[in-house]
C-alpha cells in the first residue's frame, strides 16, 4: 500500500462497502478511519447475512412492468416472498411508488441493468483478488452459479433473462438429466437449469468482511467503535465527522453506513429515498445433504449457498423499517423451502444446528445505489444503497470511492448512480 499522504478520510460503515473503499483511499495515499459501533462482518451487518453471491449478472432491479399488479398480495400475505407491513405503509408508500415507476417499463428496467452491468462485470475477480491480499484467497471461488426451474417455461417467460442476454452476459442451459448429474440431491421438480459461469460466491460473508477489515488495519487503517450522528461542515468545506462518542476531525468522509446512512445525508442537506428491504437467512450446520453449486430456486425465491458455517438459505423481502421486530415465522418458510429443494434432507433439524438472521438491505427505489458526491461539499462521498447487490459490487464501489476521493476519473460513468437523479 503507498504511504498516506493525501487526506485524513472518516469512512462511515465498515461493511464490505466501507472496508474496500477503506483498503483503496489507503492504496492512494490516503490516511483512513473506519467508524462503526458494531465488528466489520459481526451478526449485526448485512455484510455478515447475504446470500454470499457474487453474482455480476444480478444486473436486473427488483422492480419489473406489471409488478404493481402484485401488490395487493404482498400486503395480504405477510409470509409472502415479497410483504409490506401494514403499519409500515404509509411511511413507505412514496418509497414505493418510485420503486414501481422505475420498472414500468422494458425500456427503464434495461436502462437499470445497463448500468449494473458495469457495476457489476468481473465483481468475483475483483474480489479474488482482494481476498489474496488479505489472506483469504481461499474464501473467494469462481465457479460459476445455477439458476434451476421446474420446467424451461418459466425462464423462457423471463423478461430478466431476455434483457441479460442483451446486455452481453451468456450461460449454459442445461438439460434435466444435465442437472440431475450435476446436483443429484435436488428435487427432480427441477427438469432445467442455466449456469452462469462468470459467477462466483463467497464461501463465508461476515469472515471476508472480517479479514478485509483487519487487512485495511494491518495497513494503516484505525478503526474507532462508535455511531456515527452528523457531519460539521464550514461552508463547503467537511470539519468533522460526528460520533456518539465526539468529534473525528477530517478532511473527507464516505458515507456507507448501508441502511443507516439516510439520516446521514440529510444531516448535510440531502433528502435521499433509501429504504430498507428486510431480508431473512437460515443456516443449517452440518448438513450432509445439499448442492455442489450454489443456486437459485425461481419457484421460492432464494438462494442455497453451501457456506463455510453450514447450508445457508436467504431470501425473501419485507418492507417493515428498521425497527420492527423479526417474524420468524419466514425463516421457517425459508428451512421448510430448503427441505422441499433437497427432500433428503431430515424433515427436521435439532434446535442447536439451526441459526437464523434478520438483517436490512439498504435499497434506492430504482435499484441502483447512490455513488457520488453530496450537494453540500466535494469532501463527502456517499456509497449506500446497494441492495441485492451489496456484497458483488462492493469491490468496484470501493474503487469508485478511492477515485472520487483523489479527483480522478472513475472507471464507469458514474451518471445512473448520481445522487442528484432524487434530489
Amino acid at each position: 500500500m503507498t504511504t498516506p499522504t493525501g487526506r485524513h478520510v472518516v469512512i462511515i460503515g465498515a461493511g464490505a462497502v466501507g472496508v474496500i473503499s477503506g483498503i483503496e483511499a489507503l492504496r492512494d495515499g490516503h490516511r483512513v478511519t473506519l467508524v462503526d459501533p458494531g465488528e466489520p462482518g459481526g451478526t449485526q451487518a448485512a455484510s455478515y447475512g447475504n446470500a454470499g453471491w457474487l453474482s455480476s449478472h444480478s444486473v436486473i432491479p427488483p422492480s419489473e412492468p406489471g409488478i404493481w399488479k402484485k401488490v395487493p398480495g404482498y400486503l395480504i400475505d405477510p409470509l409472502g416472498p415479497l410483504a409490506i407491513r401494514w403499519l409500515y405503509l404509509p411511511r413507505a408508500l412514496p418509497w414505493l411508488i418510485q420503486y414501481l415507476l422505475s420498472g414500468w417499463t422494458e425500456a427503464r428496467v434495461e436502462k437499470t441493468a445497463r448500468a449494473l452491468r458495469t457495476l457489476l462485470k468481473d465483481a468475483p475477480a475483483l474480489h479474488k483478488k482482494l481476498a489474496e491480499e488479505a489472506g483469504v484467497g481461499d474464501m473467494i471461488e469462481r465457479n460459476g452459479l445455477l439458476h434451476v426451474f421446474t420446467s424451461r417455461a418459466p425462464f423462457d417467460a423471463d423478461l430478466g433473462w431476455r434483457i441479460r442476454k442483451r446486455v452481453g452476459i451468456e450461460w449454459l442451459e442445461l438439460s434435466a438429466e444435465e442437472l440431475r448429474q450435476r446436483e443429484p440431491d435436488l428435487n427432480p421438480r427441477y427438469t432445467f437449469s442455466v449456469l452462469v459461469e462468470e459467477a462466483g460466491r463467497c464461501r463465508n460473508p461476515g469472515g471476508y468482511v472480517a479479514a478485509l477489515a483487519a487487512h485495511a488495519v494491518a495497513n494503516g487503517a484505525t478503526h474507532v467503535s462508535a455511531r456515527a450522528t452528523g457531519l460539521r461542515l464550514a461552508g463547503d468545506k467537511l470539519v468533522a465527522v460526528l460520533t456518539e462518542t465526539g468529534e473525528i476531525a477530517c478532511d473527507a468522509a464516505v458515507i456507507a453506513a448501508g441502511a443507516r446512512s439516510k439520516h446521514l445525508a440529510a444531516s448535510v442537506g440531502d433528502r435521499l429515498p433509501l429504504e430498507t428491504e428486510r431480508g431473512y437467512h437460515v443456516i443449517v450446520e452440518n448438513a450432509e445433504i445439499g448442492p455442489r453449486t450454489s443456486m437459485m430456486a425461481a419457484d421460492l425465491k432464494i438462494i442455497v449457498n453451501p457456506t463455510d458455517t453450514g447450508l445457508r438459505a436467504a431470501g425473501q423481502v419485507e418492507i417493515g423499517g428498521l425497527d420492527a421486530a423479526p417474524n420468524w415465522k419466514r425463516a421457517d418458510i425459508l428451512r421448510e423451502s430448503l427441505i422441499s429443494m433437497f427432500p433428503k434432507l431430515p424433515r427436521s433439524f435439532p434446535a442447536s444446528s439451526v441459526k437464523t438472521w434478520l438483517g436490512h438491505r439498504p435499497s434506492m427505489p430504482d435499484g441502483r445505489p447512490c455513488i457520488g458526491h453530496a450537494r453540500a461539499s466535494r469532501d463527502i462521498v456517499y456509497a449506500f444503497g446497494h441492495g441485492h447487490i451489496g456484497l458483488g459490487s462492493s469491490a468496484r464501489t470501493g474503487r469508485l470511492v478511492a477515485q472520487l476521493l483523489s479527483g480522478r476519473e472513475p472507471e464507469i460513468p458514474l451518471t445512473p448512480f448520481a445522487p442528484e437523479r432524487f434530489l
